[in-house]
């Protein structure tokens, strides 16, 4: 019976041009790209991203680099999240990512190989997935299909910076590109219970929402199993799925347990937070957004592959209207289900007032999908030679021309907004270097952050025994407190498990959590010519009398920089008008003056 499900709805082989069945040519290549070299490009990108990108987002830092870091190293700065009385972060997600991080420690004593050593598994990881879906789409779809997909995760700014990223969404990214494989690739017979369970990894040990984006695909199982009388086969396939979930959880709920030393079923936590929170908490509470937040994100991050994205719709109607050869039922029901859980994930967070760009990257891989679907279309028709047709009239070379120029353009605005990004933001990740120095820190020094809390990059990036702390600035709301320090794993144990003192779920501001400037050693602060001091947030950068110039890094100064110039690279280059030209800041490590700490 699974065969001819198989039957009933693989997309047929297309036959070379020319070919007769006296005169068979060969079927097209399975790969326009092989394999291993679809691996490499992806790990390159990825790796890339790893080295280079900034963070986007302070949640990484503090609900995920800081508790990986406290259990590598027995300190670091803790959220609400983390305390046992609300538990919506899962400490078995961190403890897979802290047991990577302290691989980086067999290479170098400085504490930032172990972050580089948790990004770049993560960028392999990501390579390995985008590569496993890329061979399935060349294998089911189409190898021009495939090959389009990989060009667009490849060089799009939005899987930049999601493919490295230290977060639950990211963990869900991964196994949704798994999970529609195993949907995707029948070879061997239907893959139903393997998907289900990439899914339900992504959901729970990840983001419970993320579950959302198998509903379609396991819709069209139970479709093709009521039209071929199999019911029973899709029920036992569902049940082993659904079983192997079951386990998953049981790990995870045991595991957070362990932690929390109380009962934790951390993605009903997460859920139950998030929709049922009531009055005065939720999501809501952090900001809203209007609805057209991801309409523009996903232009920034995808541009013109996002437009084509959510054309697939109109452009399979279009096609089975006035190309009805060109698709049979089976390849269009197939289609329209690879193509759904994109706008089913775009319309559940559209309708979301609370935004934020990490929410869509588990549908990166779906929109890069659409995307090469709907492009595919367009090219079939663009290649068509039929006279009869106005674009059969065109010449060849001419609609060559006009193909690889739209491609060129979305390749390079893409590639625009990556440099563009990195050389404006990545100074939190480089001046921390000078730190390094034994001449220079001392152990257990303060390094104090004002109004740039929230671009801390970890305490990854601190040596060993030197602490973050919070000095006072404009900011109002809840900031992270500390850990218990632990030096075993009972008091690591028992530090995850304390409910620690000011923290709450409303983003309350708990004064206890800053430290008087006057113990500070170090400040990290940032000056930008269009903005004004405050009392709470002075001018350190130019207080030469009590602050020093340690390290320091261009930072684009969004207030004075044109548009243009925040949302793509544009070169400092002297004929430009003033107008184009992207403006600077510097963000700076400063010490403070009056400490006697040798030649540094």
């Amino acid at each position: 019976m699974a065969a001819s499900r198989r039957r009933a709805v693989d997309v047929p082989e297309v036959a070379a041009p020319g070919a007769s069945r006296s005169n068979p040519l060969p079927a097209p290549p399975r790969f326009y790209l092989p394999l291993n070299v679809a691996f490499y490009v992806c790990l390159i990108s990825n790796g890339l991203a790893a080295a280079y990108a900034p963070i986007q987002d302070c949640d990484e830092v503090f609900n995920y680099w800081e508790p990986a870091h406290y259990l590598d190293h027995g300190y670091g700065l803790q959220t609400w999240e983390y305390s046992p009385e609300y538990s919506i972060r899962s400490w078995l997600y961190i403890s897979l990512h802290a047991l990577v991080g302290t691989m980086g420690s067999l290479f170098s004593r400085r504490k930032t190989a172990e972050f580089y050593t948790i990004r770049f598994a993560l960028a392999f990881i990501c390579a390995a997935c985008e590569t496993r879906l890329y061979s399935a789409v060349c294998r089911t779809l189409n190898p021009r299909i495939g090959l389009l997909f990989l060009m667009i995760v490849a060089f799009s700014p939005g899987m930049f910076h999601a493919s490295a990223s230290f977060l639950p969404s990211s963990f869900a990214m991964y196994t949704s590109m798994l999970g529609l494989a195993a949907f995707l690739d029948w070879r061997g017979g239907q893959k139903t219970a393997e998907g289900i369970t990439w899914f339900g990894i992504g959901a729970i040990v990840g983001w419970p929402f993320s579950g959302a984006l198998v509903i379609p695909l396991l819709l069209e199982e139970v479709i093709i199993s009521a039209i071929a009388r199999s019911m029973r086969t899709i029920f036992y396939s569902v049940a082993d799925g659904a079983f192997r979930c079951l386990l998953v959880l049981g790990m995870t709920v045991g595991v957070d347990s362990l932690f929390f030393r109380r009962w934790a079923i951390v993605p009903w936590n997460i859920v139950s937070y998030n929709v049922f929170g009531g009055k005065g908490r939720g999501p809501d509470i952090f900001g809203t957004e209007p609805w057209t937040f991801y309409v523009r994100n996903l232009l920034l991050n995808f541009n013109v592959w996002f437009v084509l994205a959510v054309s697939t719709a109109p452009l399979l109607v279009l096609q089975a209207l006035f190309r009805p050869r060109a698709t049979s039922k089976q390849t269009l029901l197939r289609t329209v289900t690879f193509a759904a859980p994109f706008y089913t994930w775009l319309a559940i967070f559209t309708l979301q007032p609370h935004k934020e760009e990490r929410f869509m990257y588990p549908a990166y891989p779906f929109l890069a999908l659409n995307a090469a679907i709907s492009f595919h279309m367009i090219l079939s028709y663009i290649g068509s030679s039929n006279p009869k047709e106005l674009i059969g009239r065109i010449p060849a070379k001419l609609k060559l021309a006009m193909v690889m120029s739209f491609i060129l353009i979305a390749v390079n605005a893409g590639l625009f907004r990556i440099v563009g990004m990195v050389t404006a933001y990545n100074a939190p990740l480089r001046i921390y270097e000078r730190l390094q120095d034994q001449e220079i820190a001392n152990q257990g020094d303060f390094v104090c952050l004002g109004k740039e809390w929230y671009r801390f990059p970890s305490s990854f990036f601190l040596p060993k025994n030197m602490r973050a702390k919070f000095v006072k600035s404009e900011f109002q709301g809840l900031l992270p407190g500390e850990f218990p320090d632990a030096k075993s794993v009972q008091a690591l144990l028992n530090g995850t498990s304390e409910i620690p003192r000011g923290m709450n779920d409303r983003n309350e501001e708990d004064t206890g959590k800053y430290t008087d400037i006057s113990q500070c050693s170090f400040l990290v602060d940032s000056y930008f010519p269009g903005s004004m001091p405050s009392d709470l947030e002075p001018d350190y950068i130019h207080d030469e009398e009590n602050w020093e110039k340690l390290s320091c890094r261009s930072f684009l100064d969004a207030s004075r920089t044109s548009l243009l110039g925040r949302v793509v690279w544009i070169p400092d280059l002297p004929f430009l008008p003033d107008r184009y030209r992207r403006k600077w800041g510097e963000y700076c490590l400063l010490k403070r003056q009056n400490r006697d700490t040798g030649s540094g």
